[in-house]
């Protein structure tokens, strides 16, 4: 197992922990009679071969191509997700998935700000049965910088192809490559989709220095 693998599964068992500690009250409920059992090999062979999570660039690509089924749930607070959310993402609080029902045809797709709470409800809902489920692997911090702000990291054929994908999707959204800052607005701020939206319009809701500070939060791993 590489080294990256390995602090994922690290974090992940540290998730499931607490998926443990939110399944616990619901012994002797009505919902027991769903069969909340954690199979820890099973989800522990899903980490390992990176079955657990989708990309930013993935999800988006999910949301432009309106894939049917597609759910995609922000379990970040009511005002957070007021603020920007994920276009097509519904607001949905970690403690009300004991009592949401999904369609097994559903493919469920859940954040928060980085991957903590989102891997937590990821056991938890597999633990319900659920197999279709993801969860966004950087949160929305990796959607502001994947998606809405991507990066040209260099300048190889292979680099070029992918910068150029991204940069579609990223447009698609209202979001700005950074081969487009020459066209940032006066303000220096970040075009981005009204909420519930699923690109076309946008307006300007965080500035480029706050996205500066939140992918400066993401690279320390927090």
């Amino acid at each position: 197992m590489t080294d990256g693998r390995g602090r994922r599964l690290t974090r992940w068992l540290a998730g499931a922990a607490l998926a443990l500690g939110v399944l616990a009250p619901l012994a002797g409920s009505p919902y027991s009679s769903r069969h909340a059992v954690i199979d820890v090999a099973s989800l522990a062979r899903s980490v390992a071969r990176e079955e657990d999570h989708v990309t930013a660039l993935e999800l988006a690509q999910w949301i432009k191509d309106r894939r049917p089924g597609l759910r995609v749930l922000d379990l970040r607070s009511p005002e957070e997700y007021t603020a920007y959310h994920v276009p097509r993402a519904e607001h949905l609080s970690l403690d009300s998935l004991a009592t949401t029902t999904f369609r097994a045809d559903e493919t469920i797709v859940l954040y928060s700000e980085g991957g903590p709470h989102a891997a937590q409800a990821w056991v938890f809902l597999r633990a319900l049965g659920y197999q279709r489920v993801f969860f966004l692997r950087g949160g929305l911090y990796e959607w502001l910088e994947q998606v809405m702000n991507p990066t040209l990291g260099d300048t190889t054929p292979a680099a070029r192809a992918a910068f150029a994908h991204a940069a579609e999707l990223s447009r698609y959204f209202g979001g700005v490559p950074r081969s487009d800052l020459r066209a940032m607005p006066a303000d220096d701020a970040i075009p981005l989709p009204r909420a519930g939206s699923s690109g076309g319009s946008a307006v300007p809701l965080p500035s480029k220095r706050t996205v500066s500070r939140v992918l400066q939060i993401r690279r320390r791993g927090c």
